[in-house]
């Protein structure tokens, strides 16, 4: 018992309570009301950018939530279309947003990070996969929200890319609700095999395999060991190695 209390102790709470330190030491805006939402120009110009496109981004959300937690979204662009499709969930009005914001806009003004860019006939494939992953959400109704453990923007997401793994990719592990299931749903193993997540309804879980290397999950925090690309998972800093 001893261990496993200093074991949630140093890779959970003490990681957790340091980044915490540093997002209340940091200067953040006073309420969405004064948040920069504009287009962080991370992305080009949709019309320039005349081949297919997938965009899967996030960016730190806003308080001292920001301190643990990032919201991420994902980009659509068909071929030859001069504008983008930007899909989110929020936890206000109508929970799935489509075009609420820029394709790459800010977040309560903290800068977006892509983490996959997909062009050409391979996003062009995929995009109605998306889109069909999109509508059978099952959590896309009003009231359909909750902050933690989730229904939330990154278990929306991170359904997505469940739902379309041709995309080959998962949220960091800062994106707290990407791990959430309903209870019943305990095991989720990939189509070929190469990543298993045991999740007890978002509360806590493991998860191994290709994407996400071995992670232990408490409470929507993660600690684990990047192996494909050697690193370390930590709560409230994310991925930290190659």
């Amino acid at each position: 018992m001893k261990k496993l209390v200093a074991f949630i102790f140093l890779c959970f709470i003490l990681p957790a309570l340091a980044s915490l330190g540093v997002r209340v030491a940091s200067s953040q805006p006073g309420s969405w009301r004064t948040a920069d939402w504009s287009s962080s120009g991370l992305l080009p110009t949709a019309g320039s950018d005349t081949p297919a496109a997938i965009y899967v981004m996030t960016a730190r959300t806003g308080g001292l939530k920001g301190a643990l937690a990032v919201h991420s979204w994902i980009v659509t662009k068909a071929p030859e279309e001069a504008h983008y499709t930007r899909y989110d969930k929020v936890g206000w009005g109508s929970p799935i947003r489509i075009n609420n914001y820029p394709a790459d806009g800010r977040w309560y003004s903290n800068e977006p990070e892509i983490l996959l860019a997909l062009h050409g006939a391979t996003a062009e494939k995929l995009i109605p996969k998306i889109e069909a992953a999109v509508a059978g959400y099952p959590h896309a109704e009003r009231g359909d929200y909750s902050i933690w453990p989730g229904p939330n923007s990154n278990s929306f997401i991170a359904y997505v890319l469940r739902s379309v793994p041709e995309l080959h990719t998962t949220l960091p592990p800062e994106a707290i609700g990407r791990d959430y299931r309903p209870f019943g749903d305990f095991v989720t193993l990939s189509e070929d095999w190469r990543n298993l997540e045991l999740s007890l309804g978002g509360y806590a879980g493991v998860a191994l395999g290709e994407l996400y290397g071995l992670e232990v999950r408490l409470g929507g925090l993660v600690f684990g060991i990047d192996i494909a690309r050697p690193g370390i998972k930590l709560p409230g800093f994310g991925r930290i190695g190659v």
